[in-house]
């Protein structure tokens, strides 16, 4: 299989890095049906790899995956005293 289209996504969120990923890592699990490949790593900072055959499919998933990022560091701020 010949994959054309890529994209990397670095993320770098200090001590919510780890939270961040946690998230991003469970959505990703459950979703067999993923049309993508994608693999995620953490280290110093969050890197995000994906791969797929579609523009459309890379377009979508880069939506979901930025915004599931956005919506992870809102919803660690939310909860800061």
């Amino acid at each position: 299989m010949t994959l054309n289209y890529s994209a990397k996504i670095q993320v770098f969120a200090g001590k919510k890095n780890k939270a961040i990923f946690k998230s991003l890592e469970t959505d990703n699990k459950f979703y067999d049906e993923n049309p993508t490949q994608t693999k995620m790593t953490l280290d110093k900072e969050i890197e995000i790899l994906i791969d797929t055959q579609e523009i459309a499919h890379l377009r979508a998933n880069l939506n979901s995956t930025l915004r599931l990022i956005q919506t992870s560091n809102d919803a660690i701020e939310s909860v800061k005293i």
